[in-house]
């Protein structure tokens, strides 16, 4: 399981509660504050997360958003860009109409000037049909194994899913993962995280009994320890957490201190003898958008040019 040792971030220019993504995002919570404070909050919670983990000697590239149009959820770009270990860039189809000028040339441009990129793939065109497929928010992947985790919903389709798996030689594992009141969950990234020995996954939310044991069969045939983690823990984002290397070669792990608030005293025990736990406060961007410090980060696999002179 290749870990990213160079993350993408969007540093928001416009953030604020978006009404498109509430449709089915149950974690977001309308604020009761005007976007100016909102944008600052969330600003400033973006800012010491850059400086945290470059404290902790993680390469980032970190991009500015634009003002115009306005983009509530630029922060959480790994929904509609990935990069692969075999050096491709993929765009991917996006559910909400607003979100779908995140996908911008220069952010583009400034990857590709950067990065060797062997091919771009671009999914976009499914929008038009309905139908969805956001990034590694809708998938997690196991690139060792050529395996994809997705939970369908409305921003995840199973067709465009089949599609995007035979194109790149995965095999897709589906399921359904539902919330406490039987609504899917909008991304599987919020559900289970994979690193590359352990997997956190919230059974509770897998209610078909033969879905959970060919989940859990596939990760543990793959070498990965599973620690569960209950519903209760998933709505305070303990299942959105991301496994990455420094610049030193460690390996860390990267969850919000909302998350690391709700893990049980041996579930903290059990990441940590995989990784360092790097918590990171997030509460405006959680609360607001629902997503949080995974969603924030978009994994670069692609090799650095070697710059002349």
């Amino acid at each position: 399981m290749p870990v990213a040792s160079t993350l993408l971030m969007v540093r928001p220019a416009a953030f604020g509660y978006n009404d498109e993504t509430a449709a089915n995002n149950f974690f977001q919570h309308h604020p009761g504050k005007d976007r100016h404070t909102l944008q600052q909050k969330a600003l400033a919670e973006f800012d010491a997360m850059v400086d945290l983990l470059r404290s902790h000697d993680v390469e980032l590239l970190v991009l500015e958003d634009s003002k115009e149009p306005p983009k509530p959820d630029a922060i959480f770009p790994n929904n509609w860009i990935s990069t692969s270990p075999d050096g491709k860039i993929i765009i991917y189809p996006m559910y909400a109409p607003n979100r779908r000028t995140e996908k911008r040339d220069e952010l583009l441009d400034q990857i590709t000037r950067e990065y060797m990129v062997a091919d771009v793939q671009d999914w976009s065109e499914f929008e038009a049909e309905g139908r969805f497929l956001e990034g590694t928010g809708s998938m997690v992947i196991d690139y060792d194994h050529e395996m994809i985790y997705a939970a369908i919903s409305e921003r995840t389709s199973l067709s465009v899913l089949e599609k995007f798996a035979s194109a790149n030689g995965f095999q897709a594992i589906v399921f359904l993962a539902t919330d406490k009141e039987g609504h899917p969950i909008y991304h599987t990234n919020v559900v289970m995280a994979l690193g590359e020995k352990f997997a956190v996954l919230c059974e509770e939310a897998i209610e078909e009994e033969w879905e959970l044991i060919a989940v859990k069969q596939l990760l543990e045939s793959t070498d990965h320890t599973i620690i569960p983690i209950t519903r209760d823990q998933l709505y305070a984002f303990a299942g959105n957490m991301l496994e990455i290397k420094n610049k030193k070669g460690e390996s860390l792990i990267v969850l919000s201190q909302t998350a690391m608030n709700a893990l049980r005293p041996d579930q903290v025990q059990q990441l940590q003898s995989f990784a360092t736990l790097v918590p990171v406060a997030v509460p405006t961007i959680e609360q607001v958008e629902g997503g949080s410090v995974r969603c924030m980060l978009a994994e670069i696999f692609l090799q650095r040019k070697v710059k002349e002179g």
